[in-house]
């Protein structure tokens, strides 16, 4: 069985013969995946009028801890959403009720960022929507090559310095 990614890469061996381009094989298809996983993502999140920034914060502050409150840098940290995003996704995230942000009592000038019921409601409520769609997309792969699959990217992204945290 062949992908679009095998013809572009029989194309390149036929063209440039004097170069190996698997290592193409390989972020080609990492990169179609992206594209076809976050259209799904997408789709998930926006029947619940979010936004995968959105659904990282919810998401990050309902793990992180029992109160449900981090800083806006523990956030950064902990999340997967940009530094220059984090004001923006909680402007919109406090507007909507889902969270609230209050001084800091250990920090008179830090801030605590802490989901409000309704951020709980709605996170409780996409989450399980979301690690549904995650396995729709995986469903093609039996639980071992998912597992052996998530240990080979696990040793990519630490061979790339990507760190736990």
């Amino acid at each position: 069985m062949a992908d679009h990614v095998d013809l572009v890469l029989e194309q390149w061996r036929e063209r440039r013969p004097d170069l190996d381009p698997s290592p193409m094989g390989i972020i080609g298809r990492m990169s179609r995946l992206g594209a076809l996983f976050d259209a799904e993502l997408r789709r998930n999140f926006a029947k619940h009028d979010l936004d995968r920034a959105s659904f990282d914060v919810l998401a990050t502050l309902r793990r992180s801890n029992p109160e449900h409150s981090l800083t806006p840098a523990g956030l950064m940290h902990s999340s997967m959403v940009t530094s220059g995003a984090i004001s923006q996704r909680l402007d919109r995230l406090e507007a909507r009720g889902l969270v609230t942000r209050a001084p800091s009592e250990t920090d008179r000038r830090g801030v605590l960022v802490t989901l409000t019921d309704a951020g709980l409601e709605l996170i409780d409520k996409v989450l399980p929507t979301h690690v549904d769609t995650e396995a729709q997309l995986l469903a093609g792969l039996s639980k071992g090559e998912r597992e052996q699959l998530a240990g080979l990217l696990r040793a990519l992204l630490e061979s790339l310095g990507d760190e736990r945290d």
